[in-house]
């Protein structure tokens, strides 16, 4: 369905004020979640057809499943892994290290694993969740990155075990009942808290602790704007809400607030 020309013009209203409200801010942060990386092709893990409609995050994503299971993780990551590694950073990712390059975006907080923001030129990425890149050998702590658990789980097909004492390897990803990093998650909090705008994109605000990061910033006076494709019953938190996809809507606001700044 077409927009209509009021509608279109509201749309062009919100782009401006999101560009004015950056201009204004003296340090901007972003809290990114699945939606931002399902224009990359990565399915959101809940949606419906994502991971968890077809792996039971009981029996698959928790600590103690992979504890007592590890199988059936590999088993999992024969899906995900070529799926994280063939994707690439979409224009959205490219707009937050953009903001970044121009002295607004101070650094990115993400739910994601797939390394995207960093690939697009983000250089303060703070991976709540983790990532799929390493691992970790869960005796004697040796790193393993991602070809060599590749190689030691033949793919997969396989439990990867580390070649020094057989013990499991673990990969740097945060499983259900597993805390957060708790240095990354000081940091995320020390930032949503300093920051007077928060830019709060492809998330639902659904998945704690990163849902109350948000709050941080409204306690402090601080300001948010919402990039997603559909309402969330968290909109009323917001200053304003974009919505429509991230990999127009972003880039869009980052040409409007250059435009505002005088910057070519």
């Amino acid at each position: 369905m077409s927009c209509s020309a009021g509608e279109r013009d509201l749309h062009k209203d919100r782009i401006r004020l999101a560009a004015q409200m950056i201009l204004d801010s003296f340090q901007v942060v972003a809290l990114t979640g699945a939606g931002i990386s399902v224009e990359s092709g990565i399915p959101d893990f809940r949606s419906p057809g994502g991971l968890w409609s077809r792996y039971d995050p009981l029996l698959y994503g928790t600590y103690e499943s992979f504890i007592h299971h590890p199988e059936r993780f590999w088993e999992m990551a024969r899906e995900l892994n070529p799926l994280l590694e063939g994707a690439e950073p979409n224009p959205a990712h490219y707009a937050l290290a953009e903001l970044e390059k121009l002295g607004k975006c101070r650094a990115v907080i993400t739910q994601n694993i797939d390394h995207l923001h960093q690939r697009a030129g983000s250089t303060e990425v703070l991976e709540l969740h983790g990532t799929h890149r390493t691992g970790h050998c869960m005796s004697c702590g040796r790193v393993f990155t991602l070809e060599e658990m590749k190689e030691l789980s033949a793919g997969g097909e396989r439990v990867a075990y580390c070649p020094q004492d057989q013990a499991l390897i673990k990969p740097d990803v945060v499983f259900f009942g597993e805390p957060l990093d708790s240095r990354v998650l000081a940091r995320a909090a020390e930032l949503a808290s300093t920051s007077d705008l928060m830019l709060v994109i492809g998330c639902s605000l659904e998945v704690y602790p990163a849902a109350a990061l948000p709050e941080y910033t409204k306690r402090r006076g601080g300001r948010l704007i919402f990039f997603n494709t559909v309402s969330t019953c968290h909109d009323q938190l917001a200053d304003l809400v974009c919505l429509g996809r991230a990999g127009e809507n972003l880039p869009a606001v980052v040409e409007a607030y250059k435009k505002l700044a005088g910057i070519r």
